[in-house]
């Protein structure tokens, strides 16, 4: 996995959480459930490109993270 694409799943993620976070210290239920779809695809591109490098344990915990 080159460094790049981590970084920027790394970055997305983050994104989600503090639009999360926003979302709910406003009240505002549509922006927390945005924010945890961004993580969940920032997850999910993560278990691909963890599945790219055999990373067979890391694309698990990505994908369950995910799913949560």
């Amino acid at each position: 996995m080159g460094l790049k694409d981590n970084l920027e799943n790394l970055a997305e993620e983050a994104k989600g959480k503090i639009q999360e976070a926003t979302g709910k210290a406003r009240g505002d239920e549509q922006q927390q459930a945005e924010g945890q779809a961004t993580q969940s695809e920032a997850n999910t591109k993560q278990a691909g490109e963890n599945l790219k490098d055999g990373d067979f344990k890391g694309a698990a915990q990505n994908a369950k993270d995910a799913l949560s």
